[in-house]
C-alpha cells in the first residue's frame, strides 16, 4: 500500500479528550482521497499529522514504503516527501512566480531548476505568468502557482487544507474542475480536506467522512 495510517491517536495538550482517536486508513498509489468533516471534526490535524507538523500519541504511518512515524520513529515534515498546499497559497510576495516555484528545488543545477519550472508553469497552465508577482495574479491564478510550487520537487504526496477557501464563489467551481484535470494529468496521491461535499465529490476517489476525531465511514466515488 502506498500510503499506510494505521491506529493514529492524537490529543492536544491542555485539553481532556482525544483529537484524533484510532484513525486507519489505506491509499493506493495515485488516488485522490477527500476527508470530509464539520468545523472541529479534526480533519485538518490529520494532514498536520501525516505532514510532520504535529506528533501522535501512537499509531504509525507509511509513505511510499518508508515509516515516517510510528513508535521509534520520527521523520522531519522536510523529509518525509510530503507537498502542502494552504488555504492562503503562503506565496512569498517579494518572489516572482518562477522563483516562487524555484524555492523548494534544491540539489539542481540551476538549468535543471529552470527546466522543472517550466514544466511545473506548463503543468497549470501559467507559463506566460512566470515574471509576475503573486499581487498582480488572481485568487486562482495564485493557487496554480502554489499548486506548482507544491508539484516542483516531486512530492510522493499532495495535501491540501480546504483548497478553496479563499476563492469567490463564482470561480469555485472552475478552478476546482481545473485542479482535478492538473492532478489527473500529474497523477500524484492526493488528501484533501474540505466541509463541502460538492468539493468532495468532483475531486475524490474516495471520501473519508470523519465526526469528532473518527472515521464513520469511508465512501468509493469514482
Amino acid at each position: 500500500m502506498f500510503i499506510s495510517i494505521r491506529h493514529v491517536n492524537f490529543q492536544y495538550p491542555h485539553t481532556n479528550e482525544l483529537t484524533i482517536e484510532d484513525f486507519s486508513l489505506d491509499i493506493n498509489q495515485g488516488e485522490v482521497i477527500s476527508i470530509l468533516g464539520s468545523s472541529g471534526s479534526g480533519k485538518s490535524t490529520v494532514l498536520r499529522i501525516i505532514a510532520g507538523l504535529e506528533t501522535p500519541l501512537s499509531g504509525s504511518i507509511t509513505i511510499n514504503d518508508k515509516i515516517v512515524v510510528d513508535a521509534d520513529t520520527f521523520t522531519p515534515p522536510e523529509r518525509r516527501e510530503v507537498g502542502m498546499v494552504f488555504q492562503d497559497y503562503a506565496l512569498f510576495p517579494h518572489m516572482t512566480v518562477e522563483k516562487n516555484i524555484q524555492f523548494g528545488l534544491r540539489g539542481l543545477s540551476k538549468k535543471q531548476k529552470q527546466l522543472r519550472t517550466e514544466a511545473m508553469l506548463s503543468l497549470v497552465d501559467m507559463s506566460k505568468f512566470k515574471k509576475r508577482y503573486p499581487y498582480e495574479l488572481s485568487g486562482g491564478q495564485q493557487q496554480r502557482i502554489a499548486l506548482a510550487r507544491a508539484l516542483a520537487p516531486a512530492p510522493a504526496l499532495l495535501i491540501f487544507d480546504e483548497p478553496f477557501s479563499n476563492l469567490d464563489a463564482d470561480i469555485q467551481i472552475k478552478i476546482r474542475d481545473e485542479l482535478a484535470e492538473i492532478l489527473a494529468k500529474a497523477r500524484i496521491t492526493s488528501i484533501f480536506v474540505t466541509h463541502d461535499q460538492s468539493d468532495a465529490l468532483a475531486l475524490a476517489n474516495r471520501i473519508v467522512y470523519i465526526e469528532d476525531g473518527k472515521i464513520t465511514r469511508v465512501v468509493q466515488n469514482k
